[in-house]
């Protein structure tokens, strides 16, 4: 996998990296409860902000930062003591990080040879994804000698219970997959549940999955409607999400999206907000190639008319 950002130059190869701001991230690990040193090293590296998560390290829950993850914002740089401390494998880290570089984010470990913003960072990068693909097709190789094998002593890979259609087998399994999707909901929730509950049920889901996916998250609508039904059902969201709005709204699908990118971030300017589109690939309603101000104030203007933004 090749891993595309913007083009930055290091110490060594000329011009400085611009200046960014650092957010920190420590999590205590199974052999150190604590997060004294790590928070100590982020602060000298020069993190205006750190956040901790105190879950064990071998915990797939990390709330916290799900939610650093969900604030960064473009420019922004995630630092870390050691890779160990951001994923729990190499093929996640890497799947985090370039979820990051995605949304114009960098990522910098201190105890490590990867920092984005620097070209021998984003070569150290080239070469965990080289390990990750390794890795796989090791596994991957793995799995079909050992089925090979077993296929010649006259064993039959999978479930026996499932193989011979017991339904106390396909319950169970039935189960096992309910709890780890809901476990995989409650554990990512502090990253997506906010900006529904902001804008539901106001805005469509197909507006919220858009303003989602844009914060670097994968969302289809189906899937997005499907986890809200799954949540108020756990008594984990307000059914009110899953009404439908008591005031007819004009088929407007723009003036809805401008007013959810207003919803989900308050403090973006009216340049703000046009620059969100632009980078969503909405073609402006007049036409042109960006968006301009002035047809971002339109559409507030409406929005505001029609009762989707308060006054």
């Amino acid at each position: 996998m090749r891993v595309e950002t913007a083009k930055t130059e290091d110490a060594s190869g000329g011009a400085e990296p611009p200046s960014r701001r650092l957010v920190g991230y420590a999590r205590i690990s199974p052999d150190a409860h604590r997060t004294d040193t790590q928070v100590a090293e982020l602060r000298a590296a020069g993190c205006d902000q750190i956040r901790q998560d105190h879950a064990s390290g071998t915990s797939d829950n990390r709330p916290v930062l799900e939610k650093v993850l969900s604030e960064l914002t473009e420019g922004e740089t995630l630092v870390v003591t050691n890779l160990d401390r951001l994923g729990q494998s190499a093929a996640n880290l890497l799947q985090l990080i370039v979820r990051l570089l995605a949304r114009g984010i960098h990522f910098r470990s201190l105890h490590d040879p990867i920092d984005t913003a620097t070209s021998q960072g984003m070569f150290a990068l080239e070469v965990l994804g080289a390990i990750v693909r390794l890795d796989r097709s090791v596994t991957a190789e793995r799995t079909r000698a050992g089925m090979k094998a077993a296929k010649a002593k006259g064993k039959l890979a999978g479930n026996p219970g499932l193989r011979d259609g017991l339904p106390e087998a396909r319950a169970a399994i039935s189960r096992a997959r309910e709890k780890a999707y809901l476990d995989d909901l409650q554990s990512s929730s502090e990253s997506w549940l906010p900006v529904v509950q902001q804008l539901r049920p106001q805005h469509s889901w197909e507006n919220i999955a858009l303003i989602l996916n844009r914060r670097g998250q994968d969302w289809t609508v189906e899937r997005l409607r499907r986890a809200v039904h799954r949540m108020v059902r756990e008594k984990h969201a307000d059914p009110e999400l899953l009404a439908r709005s008591s005031r007819r709204i004009p088929e407007d699908r723009l003036m809805k999206l401008v007013a959810a990118v207003a919803i989900a971030d308050p403090t973006l300017s009216l340049r703000g907000i046009a620059a969100q589109l632009d980078k969503m690939g909405e073609v402006p309603a007049r036409g042109g190639r960006k968006w301009q101000p002035s047809s971002v104030r339109h559409f507030l203007d409406e929005a505001h008319r029609f009762g989707l933004l308060p006054r």
